[in-house]
């Protein structure tokens, strides 16, 4: 597998890494990014579970779940990054990290998230 090599999908991936950390114990050092997330998770886990409602937030496989607070995140806090960036690079991040089907499942919640966006 080729090793990635662009700063922003690093980025993401530190950002992913820390969230998913922050699951199990609080961490000190946490980026400022992070810690944004963390403040708005209230915002962000209610998109999550309007978006995946038979999957309650606790039973969500938990770099999965700290894929997608950070591209809810972007989407809806962030906003620098277009849509389909942000889903591509979730998807890509869930393929490395995730199970099998960590991908087609974070793919799936973020387009729902998405559409019901649009369609307010």
């Amino acid at each position: 597998m080729k090793k990635p090599t662009d700063p922003r999908h690093l980025a993401r991936i530190k950002i992913v890494e820390e969230l998913f950390a922050q699951s199990f114990a609080s961490q000190k050092k946490l980026s400022s990014k992070t810690k944004d997330i963390i403040k708005n998770l209230n915002i962000i886990d209610q998109a999550i579970s309007l978006a995946a409602p038979q999957w309650h937030i606790s039973k969500i496989a938990k770099i999965d779940l700290a894929i997608l607070r950070l591209s809810v995140y972007e989407l809806y806090i962030d906003k620098r990054e277009p849509i389909k960036v942000i889903i591509d690079e979730a998807v890509e991040i869930a393929k490395s990290y995730g199970n099998d089907k960590s991908p087609s499942f974070i793919n799936g919640v973020l387009a729902t998230i998405v559409k019901k966006e649009k369609n307010e």
